[in-house]
């Protein structure tokens, strides 16, 4: 087949990306490569996925109507995985803007695009981010998720509802996937995993939001590949799923995990929760498991050490 993929510079549309075309479907990549954190690693993944066969690459801004409807009209591709947006809670409390213009706006021009050039199958990226205010664990995708306390949140929030009401109007079949902390090689500056091997392994205090008192569902970024993967082979018409590791991690047991792999102690930080941020997050993944055959794999002590082996690797340390 030949996919569209947006965001293809990024973490999980890097390695959707790479792992599409190994198994011999062409794919068209889409990147607008912002600055919302270091561009030479989007350019170093990007590098990667332009040595193999198959993949074509578009610089785009998703808020571009004109550009990313030239697009479709070019390419014309038969299924579109739509990762690309403006990642970030606590960054969506400075730059609102952003987050409307990519999120909101971009997922807007990506449905029509699929709406006007007869995309077989559309699935997007939500976030475990939408459940918000939800207290009782482990979040279902049957739970009401009206209660968003980020922009981001409430921008994805928007995006699974913009997607019903195309499924429903024009026969447009949508997946929406809500990822769960994801996690891995390649992994994004921003993420806890990056920040903290970062500063144990030069020297610098890790920064422990909540006194270390929350939990999340770490998921390793080959087991949401696997669930992207098994969410275009089927087709529901409507439908969102959790894509997690199934259960919850305290965070530092995560923090001691990379200390241990780093094969020294980091200095702590303990700081009060940021405003946007939630204590415990939970997948339940009995639909995805169900529904996708969605099998999740990876556990902290295997996926930690080969995301410190990459970033020993990749910055020479």
């Amino acid at each position: 087949m030949k996919l569209l993929v947006t965001g293809a510079a990024g973490f999980v549309g890097f390695h959707c990306s790479k792992r599409l075309i190994e198994l011999g479907h062409e794919v068209v990549g889409l990147d607008n490569l912002n600055t919302y954190y270091d561009v030479t690693l989007k350019e170093a993944r990007l590098a990667e996925l332009e040595k193999l066969p198959g993949f074509r690459f578009y610089r785009i801004e998703l808020a571009d109507k004109g550009a990313v409807e030239q697009l479709f009209a070019t390419e014309r591709p038969q299924r579109v995985v739509h990762l690309a947006a403006q990642a970030g809670v606590r960054y969506s409390l400075e730059n609102p803007h952003a987050y409307v213009n990519s999120n909101v706006v971009g997922t807007l021009h990506i449905l029509e695009g699929c709406r006007h050039h007869g995309v077989k199958h559309l699935v997007y990226a939500s976030t475990s981010s939408v459940y918000g205010a939800n207290t009782a664990l482990p979040f279902s995708v049957h739970q009401n998720v009206d209660h968003p306390v980020s922009l981001y949140a409430a921008t994805k929030k928007s995006n699974e509802l913009m997607a019903h009401t195309y499924a429903h109007l024009y026969g447009l079949p949508v997946s929406g996937l809500r990822f769960f902390t994801v996690y891995g090689p390649w992994g994004r500056p921003d993420m806890a995993l990056f920040l903290f091997t970062d500063a144990v392994l030069r020297g610098h205090p890790m920064k422990i939001f909540g006194h270390g008192k929350m939990r999340r569902d770490f998921t390793y970024v080959d087991d949401i590949v696997q669930g992207i993967l098994a969410s275009l082979d089927r087709n529901y018409g409507f439908e969102v799923f959790n894509l997690g590791a199934g259960r919850s991690e305290e965070l530092m047991d995560f923090v001691r995990t990379i200390e241990e792999t780093c094969g020294k102690p980091g200095e702590k930080e303990f700081l009060p929760m940021q405003q946007g941020d939630v204590v415990s997050t939970a997948a339940d993944i009995s639909r995805a498991k169900r529904q996708l055959g969605y099998d999740p794999k990876t556990m902290i002590p295997d996926g930690v050490p080969r995301f410190v082996k990459w970033y020993r690797e990749y910055y020479g340390m």
